[in-house]
């Protein structure tokens, strides 16, 4: 990495987040009896379960209301959050307390007290307050580098446009030649240098060049702008990438008896298979909603782009009111009135997209990987941004890295942007970024939080 991990910052996060946890309970168990309080009790025996299962439940929902996803944010609002710790105290506590009216534990489980549970989680959000502020001023982890951009001017603009499209806590600075040398002058501070394709080839900085190569690497890095928004934002923007930038075969999937792509095959077959059985009665009472909104159809058929563009046919909820024959294909828009009151809910949770697993059994879509898109619209898309056909290289899936990083697409500068991380995903397809994929799209689920 070019600078502290993101991912590292979480983790760090949650490990404290636990520390704080124990901690805590060791305060509870220790400090009433020496002041003669009745709190909670002395002997931890019978406690253990319950304790494990507080211990995972804070972090789960914390994460499902975003208490870490603040340490990504450029700017952190204070009131923010607090109002996201408060949430997770108080859905921890509803937790706890539907748990312990269903098990009905013993007296002697004083750990699911209201008392004590009101205790341990009032002194946790503060906790993890403090643990919040002290990793956005750089507690633990490594000082940000400075980014510095030297380009030409036409080079420059579009580098930083495309910098500007993802909010990014660190800056890109631009810097001229002759600001160069006090910049490499300075080593209170790691610098990470940007620089473009043409002016890495100008003879007059050659100097320059030769400096570079001389400077310590644990305190200067040279990179391009294609390694940088790697690096730093887990995308390609396609405007960056040089036409034989990103072929077929460097990409993981490509490689002959690929372990993960068969990995990648059995655990779509499966796990569709297992998703169609759970969420049949989920499908079949959508199903009924939809027809006694509006009494039409209860499927949507519709012709996509799948592996290499071959076209293939989705089954879909029907989510927006029955449109006439031959109408054009248009942009989903916010708010868009042609989504029935039911489908409105049904996009929200991703219910409409559940047919789609019949597809992944027969091998027309994956779970993960880009997803797929109307032909007719495609062909507008490839005329205005390059590299659009590569997405075709790998089978398009139910969610995939643009659903879960970027918002929905409704123009061309919006699939520009998606496509930035389709690009990244296929250069580096995992099955650790598949399970990362699939745990974020868990999470939107839960929330509601599609469109």
């Amino acid at each position: 990495m070019l600078g502290p991990d993101p991912r590292t910052t979480l983790v760090w996060a949650l490990l404290l987040d636990w520390l704080g946890q124990l901690l805590i309970l060791a305060l509870i168990v220790w400090i009433p009896p020496a002041l003669d309080w009745s709190i909670g009790g002395t002997q931890l025996a019978g406690q253990y379960p319950w304790i494990l299962f507080c211990v995972l439940l804070y972090p789960l929902l914390g994460w499902l209301f975003g208490s870490y996803t603040v340490l990504h944010w450029r700017r952190l609002p204070m009131l923010v959050l607090i109002q996201r710790l408060l949430l997770t105290a108080a859905a921890t506590l509803a937790a706890v307390a539907i748990a312990r009216w269903l098990i009905n534990p013993g007296e002697e489980v004083w750990l699911v007290y209201r008392r004590v549970q009101v205790v341990w989680l009032v002194s946790l959000s503060g906790w993890s307050l403090l643990v919040r502020l002290g990793l956005r001023q750089g507690m633990l982890l490594p000082d940000t580098p400075r980014l510095l951009l030297l380009a030409g001017d036409e080079e420059r603009d579009r580098v930083l446009q495309a910098w500007r499209r993802v909010p990014q806590r660190e800056r890109l600075r631009p810097i001229q030649p002759q600001q160069l040398e006090a910049e490499l002058s300075r080593l209170d501070v790691a610098m990470v240098l940007t620089l473009s394709p043409k002016i890495h080839r100008d003879p007059a900085l050659r100097s320059v060049f030769q400096h570079l190569e001389t400077a310590d690497p644990r305190w200067i890095r040279v990179v391009s702008p294609e390694r940088l928004f790697e690096a730093m934002q887990e995308r390609l923007p396609p405007a960056l990438l040089a036409e034989q930038g990103l072929n077929y075969d460097d990409l993981p999937w490509a490689v002959t008896f690929s372990i993960q792509a068969q990995l990648k095959r059995a655990a779509d077959f499966l796990v569709a298979a297992l998703l169609l059985l759970l969420t049949s009665p989920l499908i079949a009472l959508a199903a009924l909603l939809i027809w006694w909104d509006d009494r039409g159809p209860i499927f949507y058929v519709q012709e996509r782009s799948g592996w290499l563009g071959r076209p293939f046919t989705v089954l879909k909820l029907r989510t927006m009111a029955v449109q006439s024959p031959g109408s054009p294909a248009t942009w989903t828009q916010l708010g868009d009135r042609r989504i029935t009151r039911v489908g409105g809910w049904l996009r929200r949770v991703r219910l409409d997209e559940l047919p789609q697993l019949l597809n992944v059994l027969n091998g027309e879509m994956s779970l993960i990987g880009p997803r797929p898109e109307r032909p007719e619209l495609e062909e507008e898309l490839e005329q205005h941004i390059p590299h659009y056909r590569k997405r075709h290289w790998m089978r398009p899936g139910l969610s995939g890295w643009a659903q879960v990083c970027a918002p929905y697409a409704s123009s061309i500068e919006d699939s520009d942007l998606k496509l930035s991380y389709d690009l990244y995903y296929l250069r580096h397809f995992s099955t650790w970024l598949d399970l990362m994929i699939l745990f974020r799209t868990i999470k939107t689920v839960l929330k509601a939080g599609g469109r």
